[in-house]
């Protein structure tokens, strides 16, 4: 978005017809094509066909040596997208399947390649990108805005949720889900279908991370106060139908990532919830709600724990921008609690920390490299708040702007 490059989108036909098979796949001869004189062979396939377990690799290997020998490279952080460097021009192309996006600065090389791609395999150019794998894209001069309105409309249909009475926040902050409280659904298949479509949403409403993983925990054994709690999702989607992921020129500076932790927050097991933004400029790239994989003796031990998971995807993030040419400062990372701060920057700790000794020198090598700052930053400007713990509207809606989604630009 920073360079003001279009994206166009294809399509290819018939995607995985196109993959050679590098096993021995034998099959029966087709009813209706059996050779009388040799009623009981077999077909040796060279083709992949549907319903292969073999195709989806057989196209992805397909494609992408082709176009490796059109001078692509396969970037090693993500094995989906690919890079082609000339001179001062770059082509940039992502995969998925079937369904293709590319960018790039140069309008003329973009067109050219779309034309040899079109000569080895049969695709359908769709122009410049507006509805790609359930995602709707609205682009003006200066925002480009991800929403899914039509998949949200789809489940409120399906579900019959659509004369649902919108609500303020997704899960309201007295909010204490746990293990068998209240009676046991009869049928948990309407929830976990639920429960499995919004998880989807969160691709581009991050402000329903938190509730959507709190719900998840209890797919194995749902009850009433569980699909309450998954209604009011669906309450809040209904009344901000509209709302997407914003995305705005900004030029290409440092990353910059929020990281937070509720200690303890599982009435259940007595586990952390681990939440983190990232950011570059005022874009959102990445964020998260997770349960911490063990317990956290203290508060600052949860904050570590959280402080090293947002660390290792920054380090990807940078990984992945310096595969495809842009180099940035090390980034910032914002943590609201001074003693995690001091266990990453001040050995003196390492005697109180040796049950977390491998997060702990993760994070301090990163910051003694200079690969990483961190910074304390207070509790009312912690972003990742958000996916940690229930808000208040008074805190949930301010805290939501922070994540530049809302309403699409005319």
């Amino acid at each position: 978005m920073s360079h003001g490059w279009s994206i166009k989108q294809l399509d290819v036909s018939n995607a995985f017809l196109h993959g050679d098979l590098q096993e021995r796949v034998y099959l029966s001869q087709p009813p209706g094509f059996e050779d009388s004189s040799h009623p009981h062979h077999v077909c040796h396939l060279h083709k992949a066909l549907y319903g292969l377990k073999q195709a989806p690799r057989a196209w992805y290997m397909k494609f992408s040596a082709y176009i490796q020998q059109m001078g692509f490279h396969r970037c090693p952080c993500n094995q989906s997208l690919f890079t082609h460097r000339q001179g001062s021009d770059i082509i940039m192309l992502l995969i998925y399947v079937d369904d293709i996006l590319i960018t790039g600065s140069s309008p003329s090389s973009i067109r050219s390649f779309i034309s040899h791609l079109s000569a080895a395999f049969h695709m359908k150019d769709l122009g410049d990108a507006h509805f790609f794998l359930g995602l709707q894209i609205t682009r003006n001069e200066s925002t480009i805005t991800v929403t899914q309105t039509r998949y949200l409309l789809s489940l409120l249909q399906k579900f019959e949720l659509a004369g649902a009475k919108p609500v303020s926040t997704h899960i309201a902050s007295s909010t204490s889900l746990t293990v068998g409280e209240g009676t046991l659904l009869s049928d948990s298949t309407y929830y976990r279908r639920l429960v499995g479509s919004l998880q989807y949403l969160t691709l581009t409403r991050p402000d329903i991370s938190y509730a959507v993983h709190n719900v998840c925990q209890f797919m194995h054994h749902p009850h009433d106060s569980h699909l309450i709690a998954v209604k009011r999702v669906f309450q809040y989607l209904k009344g901000t139908l509209n709302i997407g992921l914003h995305f705005v020129k900004t030029p290409p500076i440092a990353l910059r990532g929020f990281c937070d932790a509720d200690w303890a927050g599982s009435r259940d097991d007595r586990r952390s919830m681990t939440g983190f933004a990232i950011y570059m400029g005022d874009n959102l790239l990445s964020w998260g709600a997770k349960k911490q994989a063990t317990m956290s003796r203290s508060t600052a031990e949860a904050e570590y724990r959280a402080l090293a998971s947002t660390t290792a995807e920054l380090m990807w993030f940078i990984h992945l921008l310096k595969s495809i040419g842009y180099l940035l400062p090390a980034p910032t990372l914002c943590c609201d609690n001074l003693s995690a701060i001091n266990m990453a920057e001040n050995p003196v700790f390492h005697h109180r920390t040796k049950h977390i000794e491998i997060d702990v020198h993760f994070v301090r090598e990163q910051v003694a490299r200079g690969s990483l700052s961190l910074q304390h930053i207070s509790g009312p400007a912690q972003i990742a708040d958000i996916f940690t713990k229930p808000l208040c509207v008074a805190k949930f809606l301010p805290n939501r702007t922070k994540l530049f989604i809302g309403p699409i630009p005319p």
